[in-house]
């Protein structure tokens, strides 16, 4: 399964990550097939910026993003959840 997540790099105690396309058998931050955005944590706010074309390709290829991920998308619009699944949630 292709999965959509973060890649670690950055120094000890000073992370930035990278959005990646990668097999969800390959280590986190071991081979990925593609990089479509990055993610710096530390800023305030924190910076996200997405390729929204890699990204919209992707997933309408199959590939499931993490939570994390997920919420990262959703954030810059990419994702879009569906409207009815949030008034039955709170009924």
């Amino acid at each position: 399964m292709v999965k959509i997540r973060l890649r670690r790099t950055g120094a000890k105690g000073k992370p930035n990550y990278r959005l990646v396309v990668a097999d969800s058998r390959s280590p986190r931050d071991g081979a990925f097939i593609d990089i479509i955005g990055h993610f710096n944590p530390l800023t305030d706010p924190e910076t996200v910026v997405i390729n929204e074309e890699k990204a919209r390709h992707w997933l309408s290829q199959g590939a499931q993003p993490t939570d994390t991920a997920a919420r990262l998308l959703s954030k810059a619009g990419i994702l879009q959840k569906s409207n009815t699944t949030k008034e039955n949630s709170k009924s």
